[in-house]
C-alpha cells in the first residue's frame, strides 16, 4: 500500500503502519474477526475492513509498503538511535546525581521469546512479572511462568515450536521438563553454557535499554512497566529489529 504524497506520515510512521497491516494479515489467515483484530492492534474496525479487502485481492504482499512517496530521510527520533543515548556532561571530578522520590524493593522481570520462520515476519512475545514486594516472596519467574509464556506463544503462533534457550536454572527445572515432555508441539534445545552472544533475546534487551529505558529516572514501578511495554511494542512492530538480533548471533534458520 502507498499513501498519496506520503499521507502526511514520516517514514518511521509509515513503517509502523506497515507492521500493523502485516500483523493483521496473519490474523486474517487465522480467521479472526475484524472487531477482535481492531481491538488487539488498537486501530479502527474500518481500517481493518479495508486491509482485509486488500489482503483478499493481493495477499500479504499487497499490504506491504511500496516505499515512501518522497525522498527517504531520518526522523529526529531515528537519528538519536544511531548512537547510544545514555551519555551526559558533568563537572570534572564530580559524579552527576539525579535524586528521585521514593524507595522500592519491588522487582520487575520480563520473559520473552523471539519467533522466526522462513518466509514469515519475525515475532516477539513477552510477559512481564512484578513481585509482590514481600521479603520472602519470589522475585523472578518460576517454572510455571515460563510454561505460561510458552503456552501463549503456541496459541499465538498456531504451530509447533522448536525452542532454543539458555541454561538458566529454572529453564531446567524438573517440573518444567516434565511438562515439556508431555507436549507434542514443543521441542527444546539448549544453548552452550555461558553463550549470551548466541541468544537473539539478548539483543532485544540491549535495544530496550539503549532506547526507551535510557536516561529515565523512574518514579514508580508502574512508570517502569509502562516504558518497558512501550519499548517492546515498538520492537514488535518492526520485524527487521528482531531479524537484526538473530543476524548478530551468526545463527541461521533452515527449513526442515
Amino acid at each position: 500500500m502507498r499513501y498519496p504524497k506520503g499521507g502526511g506520515l514520516t517514514a518511521e510512521r509509515q513503517q509502523f503502519r506497515e507492521g500493523l497491516r502485516l500483523q493483521a494479515a496473519e490474523r486474517f489467515a487465522l480467521g479472526e474477526a475484524n472487531a477482535a483484530i481492531a481491538k488487539n492492534l488498537r486501530v479502527s474496525v474500518r481500517s481493518v475492513q479495508r486491509w482485509r479487502q486488500t489482503w483478499k485481492e493481493g495477499g500479504p504482499r499487497a499490504l506491504a509498503s511500496h516505499g515512501p512517496a518522497s525522498l527517504p530521510r531520518l526522523s529526529q527520533k531515528q537519528f538519536t538511535q544511531l548512537e547510544p543515548q545514555a551519555k551526559t556532561w558533568s563537572q570534572r571530578g564530580q559524579t552527576s546525581v539525579m535524586r528521585v522520590r521514593g524507595r522500592s524493593r519491588r522487582r520487575i522481570s520480563i520473559a520473552a521469546v523471539t519467533c522466526y520462520k522462513p518466509g514469515q515476519r519475525s515475532r516477539l512475545i513477552y510477559r512481564p512479572r512484578r513481585d509482590d514486594g514481600q521479603r520472602d516472596g519470589r522475585k523472578s519467574f518460576s517454572w510455571s511462568g515460563y510454561r505460561d509464556l510458552l503456552i501463549a506463544a503456541h496459541q499465538q503462533l498456531g504451530a509447533p515450536i522448536v525452542l532454543v534457550w539458555d541454561n538458566l536454572n529454572v529453564h531446567k527445572a524438573a517440573d518444567l521438563r516434565e511438562w515439556a515432555a508431555a507436549q507434542d508441539w514443543l521441542t527444546i534445545y539448549y544453548l552452550p553454557p555461558y553463550a549470551p552472544d548466541l541468544n537473539p533475546v539478548e539483543g532485544i534487551w540491549s535495544l530496550l535499554r539503549r532506547g526507551r529505558l535510557s536516561n529515565v529516572a523512574f518514579s514508580t514501578p508502574e512508570h517502569l512497566v509502562q516504558r518497558i511495554r512501550r519499548g517492546l511494542r515498538h520492537i514488535q512492530c518492526r520485524s527487521h529489529l528482531m531479524d537484526g538480533c538473530l543476524a548478530e548471533t551468526g545463527l541461521t534458520i533452515r527449513p526442515a
